[in-house]
């Protein structure tokens, strides 16, 4: 069963740009305040002074189930906190704590926190999960089992361990060039409760929260998110995007309502424009859904998509009323790369793992599945002897890479 991703309750502002990265902000019509997020920011003990900004903070270690780990940098947690009758509820703020008070740095090293689960509730109403690292977690871990049926082209190390250890890169947003000086020196509007990044006008990430003071208390938490290869390269090697400036005709504006009612026009046309068209990738149907926790009248899920290629691919997290309007979103963009796994193991678990099934769905031989899977990083799932065999068929039938 596929959902459809909306940002029904939300109206798009004119973006803001700051050389290749255009920030798009999103303004609730009304509040919601009954469910409110602030950060709890990690401890980050082991750093020199002198450490750069962006260097590495260390690892996270998130135990998800018993013997297997999330291992990832997590600069902070999010969390939610609601009433059960309506009533409005409050942020607790996010608290920084004086690197000073630490007494003298310890030597560099690399870092260790463990965590119990990607979400855990930690009051009655109150709810900790790991914002962003909740839905690549279940990226990495689709088919993570890998075969169910020991075919014979499958290695014992797939049969005994599946796809473990399953890794994917990432950049922080400090590594996006342009990211951290637009989100200090842009405009947060009144009433803004999330926005969307692009970078080279390539979609790079949606976040959207309740209510516009937990946006004001988290806009800056951005520069701490992953972002995807395509999008490192487009802020790094691309010139800066051009400005959307409204136009208004001289001669249909004799008055300051029709001027009023003129820039109303070239509003509701940007932002018409920018939903059906800047994020039609993201926005729509196709995406399979899971629950992951309830919270009175809200649900927390994680979402996977299609999986279709040459286009965007964006996995996420989000929080929605019984109504299934959206209180909060945080959205990952995948590269191509990336998109081709999803898909090769959509389709390998679709026919169970059978090669000879998989390769006449796709249309293709199994000698060319075969080296497919291995051109995806998972040729280690494979027999030695199969993967041989792919290979020297390839090159006798001139398909040698």
């Amino acid at each position: 069963m596929t959902e459809e991703l909306t940002l029904a309750g939300l109206t798009t502002r004119p973006a803001q740009t700051w050389g290749g990265v255009r920030l798009v902000p999103l303004v609730r019509d009304e509040p919601i305040e009954d469910l409110r997020l602030d950060a709890l920011l990690h401890d980050d003990p082991g750093l020199d002074e002198d450490a750069r900004p962006d260097a590495f903070r260390g690892l996270d270690v998130v135990e998800v189930r018993p013997r297997r780990h999330y291992v990832s940098y997590i600069p902070h947690a999010f969390v939610a906190t609601w009433t059960s009758d309506g009533t409005p509820a409050a942020a607790y703020g996010t608290q920084l704590r004086d690197p000073a008070k630490n007494g003298a740095p310890a030597p560099r090293r690399m870092p260790l926190r463990f965590h119990h689960r990607m979400v855990r509730r930690e009051a009655r109403n109150r709810l900790r999960f790991m914002p962003q690292h909740l839905a690549m977690e279940g990226y990495l871990a689709l088919h993570f089992g890998g075969p169910e049926i020991a075919w014979e082209e499958w290695s014992r190390r797939a049969i005994d361990r599946g796809l473990s250890p399953r890794a994917e890169e990432a950049y922080t947003g400090v590594q996006v060039r342009g990211l951290a000086d637009a989100l200090r020196v842009f405009e947060i509007h009144p009433g803004q409760c999330g926005v969307v990044v692009y970078a080279a006008d390539a979609l790079a990430a949606a976040f959207v929260v309740p209510h516009p003071a937990d946006y004001r208390a988290l806009h800056a938490t951005l520069v701490h998110d992953l972002y995807g290869e395509l999008i490192h390269h487009y802020a790094t090697l691309t010139m800066p995007v051009p400005d959307f400036r409204a136009r208004v005709v001289d001669a249909e504006v004799r008055s300051l309502a029709d001027l009023r009612a003129a820039a109303g026009r070239q509003t509701e046309e940007w932002a018409a424009f920018h939903d059906r068209t800047m994020a039609a990738d993201l926005l729509g149907p196709g995406y399979t859904r899971r629950k992951v926790y309830t919270m009175g009248r809200y649900r927390l899920s994680r979402f996977l998509p299609p999986f279709e290629p040459q286009r965007g691919n964006h996995i996420g997290e989000l929080i929605t009323d019984e109504d299934g309007r959206l209180a909060y979103l945080k959205t990952f963009r995948l590269s191509q790369s990336q998109v081709r796994r999803g898909r090769l193991l959509n389709d390998l678990a679709a026919y169970e793992w059978n090669l000879a099934a998989t390769a006449a769905a796709l249309g293709v031989t199994e000698p060319e599945l075969g080296l497919r899977i291995e051109d995806a990083g998972f040729g280690h799932l494979l027999r030695q002897d199969v993967l041989d065999h792919y290979r020297a068929h390839a090159r006798r039938s001139g398909r040698a890479r």
